[in-house]
């Protein structure tokens, strides 16, 4: 147990802290050697930004390029709300968890395909139990049914909002080439949430959720722990590490502040606390700076996965929470404090949402979905086409003229092999046989039904691997046609070799 002398020496190094973080306010990189290697080792970075005002009440490393993560989703619902507010969208709009988005990794809510969710029910799943799986879904359905449109659209907000150091690949974060943001962009975005949705912001402080069966708690543990907290979102991945957009309102003043790279949701709600706390000590008349004015980076994301994911990095968490049980400040932090109380927890679930085109209203699951479409049967080729020749001349194919164009395939030549009349005996009495078996000899029965094998006329048509997606019509090919299999021709019996000399 710490002493109180103890606690008043943290106390005072965290004050230390602030002071520093508030006149420093470094924007370059480091450069010394020393700073290098505590970097590698705590390559964290941060800022606090006022939400009225704009201006930067602390940063480090703000500009430069990182892994979001799952804040990611931070976009996903503002382009939600926007949809809301300019009533292309409502609270009761269905989403659907389409083939594609229930196959996203976890975190996920898990729902089968075909599973229909109020929006509003979607957007508290995805912020607070941060499910993959709701967030495409979400996406999808704000997009019109296209991830592409959707993405597009998050990277066109971003540049609107001055989010320039950011680019979208996913609605959700999950690690792919070419996503990126900053601290200072999921500033920008976190500070755009706060000031253009005010009614929404319940949206970003649910403490918990639960679908009947069990509780999920949020992951930002400021909520309940830190005076004033409410929101936003968490964030990780091994090449991020522990990510965090909080804010936190006191007095009627807000701020947003971002910290990314942390190892651990420990240290990642100390450094949290830390910088929001000194952020309300500021005198905001004392700052010019505002997250606009913020230079940007350039140059691929820093991945800290070395050390996050290495062997180092994991104990080092391991310890964190081992010493964690004997502290008498809550994750080592003079701000904040155990919840003292049971979460807040909020329903959510399937069904309740308005109709359209491919669910019902109210409906929780639409029925068949994702069942093999069956596919018709193509019509068989003419009975004609398989008329043998009634002569051994019908089966000679014609002579090519001297002006027919070389690509005309009725005019390829045939070599007999220089024995045209042993040729010609032979193929008549090949067509002499598939005739017999249109009259029900056994014999050339047989003649002909392996002939039918081998050339795919059997009869018998595969079923395509066709599903009901977002209601879309079926399509059997990349063109939108029924894909068949070409019947193949009666071929030429093959000539006897030529008699020897």
């Amino acid at each position: 147990m710490k002493t109180l002398a103890s606690r008043h020496f943290r106390f005072f190094t965290a004050t230390c802290l602030a002071v520093a973080l508030l006149g420093a306010m470094p924007i370059a990189g480091r450069d010394s050697p020393a700073m290098a290697a505590e970097d590698a080792a705590r390559p964290m970075a941060s800022i606090v930004v006022d939400v009225e005002t704009g201006k930067v009440l602390s940063q480090d490393r703000a500009s430069e390029r990182r892994y979001p993560a799952s804040t990611t989703k931070l976009m996903t619902a503002y382009l939600a709300l926007k949809a809301l507010r300019d009533e292309r969208a409502a609270l009761d709009t269905p989403v659907v968890m389409t083939r594609r988005a229930a196959a996203e990794p976890p975190s996920k809510m898990g729902f089968q395909p075909g599973s229909v969710m109020r929006l509003d029910s979607a957007l508290r799943m995805m912020l607070v139990k941060s499910a993959n799986d709701v967030a495409y879904a979400i996406g999808q359905t704000i997009g019109g049914g296209s991830m592409d449109d959707f993405v597009a659209m998050m990277n066109d907000t971003a540049r609107r909002l001055g989010m320039l150091d950011t680019r979208f690949i996913n609605a959700n974060g999950l690690p792919g080439d070419g996503q990126y943001s900053s601290a200072k962009d999921l500033a920008i975005l976190g500070v755009a949430i706060r000031r253009e949705f005010p009614a929404f912001s319940d949206f970003f402080n649910t403490e918990a959720i639960s679908n009947g069966k069990r509780v999920m708690n949020n992951g930002n543990k400021l909520l309940g722990r830190f005076d004033g907290a409410d929101g936003m979102k968490t964030g990780y991945i091994c090449a991020s590490g522990f990510n965090l957009v909080s804010s936190a309102t006191r007095e009627g003043r807000t701020l947003v502040a971002v910290v990314i790279g942390a190892n651990g949701t420990i240290e990642r709600e100390r450094n949290s606390a830390e910088i929001l706390e000194a952020g309300f000590k500021a005198d905001l008349a004392k700052i010019d700076t505002t997250v606009d004015e913020l230079p940007t980076a350039t140059g691929e994301p820093l991945d800290v996965s070395g050390y996050i994911c290495s062997s180092e990095g994991r104990t080092a968490r391991a310890n964190e929470r081992v010493e964690e049980k004997e502290r008498e400040e809550t994750y080592g932090s003079p701000y904040l404090h155990e919840m003292d109380r049971s979460p807040v927890v909020l329903q959510v679930g399937l069904g309740g949402a308005a109709g359209n085109d491919i669910a019902e209203p109210g409906i929780s699951l639409i029925s068949a979905y994702g069942i093999p479409l069956p596919t018709p049967r193509p019509e068989r080729p003419q009975e004609t086409a398989m008329t043998p020749p009634l002569t051994v001349d019908d089966l000679i194919p014609p002579a090519i003229p001297a002006e027919a164009d070389a690509t005309d395939v009725g005019g390829e030549d045939v070599d007999y092999g220089g024995e045209g009349d042993a040729a010609r005996k032979a193929v008549a009495e090949s067509a002499a046989m598939v005739g017999n078996a249109r009259l029900g000899d056994p014999a050339a029965s047989d003649l002909r039904s392996s002939k039918a094998k081998t050339d795919g006329l059997s009869g018998k048509t595969s079923r395509l691997d066709i599903y009901r997606e977002g209601g879309e019509a079926p399509r059997e090919d990349g063109n939108g046609a029924l894909a068949l299999q070409p019947t193949s021709p009666v071929p030429f019996p093959t000539p006897p070799p030529p008699a020897a000399n």
